[in-house]
């Protein structure tokens, strides 16, 4: 069975809430890592924490703020992230598929719930061509870091 970690900040709350559901309900194994209220938060927090757990795990994250742009850039602290923000379904699978992304990000504010499960479907349903796109991601990191 497939695990997926998810968190939010206050502002991605209820879509996370709602994709956790979506998840399970299509036998995908889910782990929230908070926030589990509205009440304001930071998500440098979260986005660490489920960063730290993908990491470990060499698995597959999911991450919800606002506009997405903020929890996207402190995923991408972390040099074993790839952490992409899409708004289209095209976008989640060509950042499978070219650039092996492994945390989704997501912006509560910027597409509906709809549109969030057909993200997360394209997301989650592609794999990593490797090829030309494997030495690519290999330039990513600078001189010295890992991952």
């Amino acid at each position: 069975m497939q695990t997926i970690h998810i968190a939010s900040d206050h502002a991605g709350y209820a879509l996370k809430e709602h994709l956790v559901q979506f998840l399970a309900q299509k036998g995908i194994n889910v782990v929230d890592d908070g926030t589990h209220s509205t009440e304001s938060c930071d998500y440098p927090v979260l986005a660490h924490k489920l960063c730290a757990a993908v990491e470990k795990e060499q698995g597959t994250g999911i991450l919800i703020c606002g506009t997405g742009i903020g929890i996207s850039i402190a995923a991408n602290r972390h040099s074993g992230i790839r952490a992409a923000l899409c708004a289209t379904e095209l976008q989640a699978r060509l950042s499978r598929q070219h650039n092996n992304a492994n945390v989704l990000c997501l912006g509560a504010r910027i597409i509906g719930v709809e549109l969030a499960q057909a993200i997360v479907e394209a997301f989650l349903g592609a794999s990593f061509e490797g090829g030309r796109h494997q030495r690519r991601i290999d330039m990513i990191n600078l001189p010295g870091q890992a991952g």
